[in-house]
């Protein structure tokens, strides 16, 4: 059995951020050393990676096509790289039979990390709610065995899959209960922008509520004040790059034009990320 007493410290402050009195946990989701070390710099008291941003950049599609060595290796290089506490997302665990689950969260706690996004969704339709709670329940087991109080984030696409258009919040609920029951540290509902519903969900959900946010979304002070404790802006962080990357490139590769380098960070200042 491996353990991680070294890990352990930074599990217990990442679980107390979620319970900070007077603002959220604003997660600026990275790929890679580099993106997580900016995000470090920035301020941030966490880093979280996101599951898209990390298969994109290592040319795969969202959505469980990114084989696991990869994902934690990409992991394990973020994790390396920043002192703050990393949260994995590893999509629907990278593989359904329990011997591959089990295998992704001993990778997550080899790699550094001390906490995990795990949905019930990806490509497919949600998974039963007894399976999902199943599957949570020995996440949690896993992790215990560890040592490690390994902070699992429930992920439930109840509203992003647009399969549950009239029951969608009712179903959320049955869907959080049931994962915080199976061992579930907090609720992540992305698709949903609603501050009533959100502040409903709050109420009624016992352990910390996630919400995805980006363009339009109302602001982390709003959120928090409906009761979201954890906020998180996914793959945007990438895309936005990305964007920068493609004008760029047609800039350059149009008229020649430099400017779109006006800004760009020194080398000095991208070699002393990694002093």
């Amino acid at each position: 059995m491996t353990t991680h007493p070294e890990l352990e410290s930074k599990a217990l402050r990442f679980h107390e951020l979620h319970a900070v009195p007077h603002a959220p946990l604003v997660l600026v989701n990275a790929w890679d050393a580099a993106s997580a070390r900016m995000v470090e710099e920035a301020g941030a008291t966490a880093v979280a990676t996101s599951s898209s941003a990390v298969s994109w950049s290592l040319g795969y599609r969202d959505g469980d096509h990114l084989p696991r060595h990869l994902a934690m290796e990409a992991l394990a290089r973020i994790a390396k790289a920043t002192r703050l506490p990393v949260t994995a997302d590893i999509e629907t665990g990278y593989g359904r039979a329990d011997e591959e689950l089990q295998a992704t969260v001993r990778a997550v706690l080899d790699a550094g990390a001390v906490g995990i996004n795990i949905e019930d969704s990806a490509d497919q339709p949600l998974s039963e709610i007894t399976e999902q709670s199943r599957r949570i329940a020995l996440i949690r087991q896993t992790a215990e065995d560890a040592g490690v109080r390994l902070f699992i984030n429930a992920r439930t696409d109840t509203y992003w899959s647009g399969k549950f258009p009239d029951t969608a919040y009712e179903e959320t609920l049955r869907r959080a209960d049931a994962y915080q029951r199976a061992g579930a540290d907090g609720i992540f509902v992305p698709g949903l922008a609603d501050l009533h519903v959100l502040h409903e969900l709050s109420r009624r959900i016992g352990v910390p509520l996630n919400a995805l946010a980006g363009l339009g979304s109302p602001s982390p002070g709003e959120l928090h004040d409906v009761g979201v404790r954890r906020i998180s802006i996914g793959g945007s962080t990438a895309r936005a790059a990305y964007a920068k990357v493609s004008r760029l490139a047609m800039e350059v590769l149009g008229d020649g034009n430099w400017s779109g380098l006006a800004g760009s960070r020194s080398y000095a200042d991208m070699d002393a990320l990694f002093e």
